[in-house]
């Protein structure tokens, strides 16, 4: 078996090619000219395209470890990342010396240093990477990642990397991608969670949602979470954020989590939590984010 420093073209696998993963495949195909497995699973976005560009389908994450260099997971949270790497026919049943396992999930820190650790004693290396930035980015070959890990291993792993994202920066050791990552969801979920309440109380009060918008623009409530709710805000059109409520609700609670590891406050990420939850509990985790300015007006009598 050859270990990776004596393989002429590197190859990938990705298991996850959903909303984000399948954008990230089709530019490790397209842009980046990899050879790609992918681990073939009922949440995958239709992949006939991918197929088109040469991807070949794995039945088993065991499979995809078996055929690649570099291995992407872009899944939902922390226990799916455990169950494919641990699991069954996970990865690490058939992982090849020095493989590199590029984590672009959003998970918990605590569960990546453990992942990670089960990695190592494998013989390969981890990289957590989260995404920034939305599913059109990642089609577009345009999306941002916070990478925490190695250094040797982060320059091993930037052509493959590059082929998808306009930025990738390292942010520190093993665990700070993903720390850094949940900090950034909960700033920007807890401003559209902020936003969303504040439009639903302007809509029942009878403001002119345009003219809502316009004065947080101009003042103190201008900025990207404003930008990307206006057109949900002011004619309905939810798919500014393609990101699902019930998902949002998930990364709020591992920030709360990863706050009450540290000992830090969580009094504010509480409240917000419990907004989303609200939702999330009255049937709505499946509709996108920028709905929430709906969701959370007073009810109004049937006429």
């Amino acid at each position: 078996m050859q270990e990776m420093n004596e393989v002429t073209v590197t190859r990938v696998g990705i298991i996850g090619v959903g909303l984000m993963g399948h954008g990230i495949a089709k530019n490790v195909l397209a842009r980046g000219r990899f050879p790609l497995a992918f681990l073939d699973h009922p949440g995958n976005q239709p992949v006939d395209d991918l197929v088109g560009l040469g991807a070949t389908a794995c039945k088993t994450p065991a499979d995809v470890a078996e055929a690649s260099d570099i291995i992407i997971l872009c899944v939902t949270g922390s226990p799916q990342v455990e169950a494919v790497l641990t699991g069954d026919a996970g990865v690490l049943s058939r992982l090849r010396k020095g493989t590199i396992i590029v984590d672009c999930s959003t998970a918990l820190p605590e569960s990546t240093l453990r992942m990670a650790a089960a990695v190592r004693a494998a013989g390969g290396a981890f990289l957590d990477a989260p995404m920034t930035r939305t599913a059109k980015h990642a089609e577009d070959g345009a999306l941002n990642l916070l990478v925490g890990g190695d250094e040797t291993d982060f320059q091993n792993a930037c052509a493959v990397l590059a082929s998808f994202t306009e930025r990738v920066e390292r942010v520190g050791p093993v665990s700070f991608g993903h720390r850094l990552k949940l900090l950034h969801n909960y700033v920007s979920i807890g401003f559209m969670a902020l936003l969303s309440e504040a439009a639903a109380q302007a809509a029942d009060a009878g403001v002119d949602p345009a003219v809502f918008v316009d004065v947080l623009a101009k003042g103190g409530g201008a900025g990207a979470a404003l930008q990307r709710m206006t057109p949900a805000i002011v004619t309905d059109d939810v798919g500014t954020v393609p990101f699902f409520i019930g998902n949002a609700l998930k990364d709020i609670d591992y920030y709360r989590t990863m706050a009450s590891a540290s000992g830090a406050s969580r009094t504010i990420a509480d409240g917000v939590a419990g907004a989303i939850a609200a939702v999330v509990e009255s049937g709505h985790g499946e509709a996108y984010i920028p709905e929430l300015a709906r969701f959370l007006r007073k009810p109004h009598p049937a006429a």
